[in-house]
């Protein structure tokens, strides 16, 4: 299967960005094609709210957005993952959410899987992981599993946590039904 991991994490192996690789590890182990995306990395711009996408199908801004929205639309399962701000989704996830609007209608039948870590407990990491599954079973999509790194806020601290094996089983187990 073709799997598209998106990572909204601001820090390059921070804690969300580590149980990425987790899961990529475990998926790749299966025998599964993975690619990650790094949002903080790509430059898009938020949604000018003009809908001439409703018209083209395409998004008037020129920016990283087109390539990753081509890339979500041509992947099996995507994986996203968001460290918990201000308790809600970081930044960068919000935005390229945003800009999905061009191909919202062709998203649904994805497997989705989400990944939601901060330093409150897993009751205060729930509303990241309901919003995202909220917005992508909207979409159509298949939310499979929210995997919650709780407890972690500094670089690394997931590291040895359950979160880490649950990513890993999580990609070994893409393509069967739960």
């Amino acid at each position: 299967m073709q799997i598209l991991i998106i990572s909204g994490s601001p820090r390059r192996q921070g804690n969300s960005d580590l149980l990425c690789d987790e899961f990529a590890r475990g998926a790749r182990e299966k025998g599964h094609s993975v690619e990650k995306i790094n949002l903080q990395e790509k430059e898009i711009r938020s949604c000018l709210a003009c809908y001439a996408c409703f018209q083209t199908g395409a998004c008037v801004q020129s920016d990283d957005m087109a390539d990753v929205l081509a890339k979500i639309c041509a992947a099996q399962v995507l994986v996203l993952a968001s460290p918990t701000y201000f308790l809600t989704m970081s930044g960068q996830l919000k935005v390229m959410i945003d800009r999905l609007l061009p191909k919202w209608q062709d998203l649904g039948g994805k497997d989705v899987y989400i990944i939601v870590t901060g330093h409150d407990g897993k009751s205060g990491l729930l509303r990241v992981g309901d919003d995202l599954a909220a917005i992508w079973t909207s979409l159509g999509a298949h939310v499979r599993q929210i995997i919650y790194g709780d407890h972690v806020w500094k670089k690394g601290e997931v590291l040895g946590t359950p979160a880490m094996e649950e990513a890993y089983a999580a990609g070994q187990c893409v393509g069967h039904t739960p």
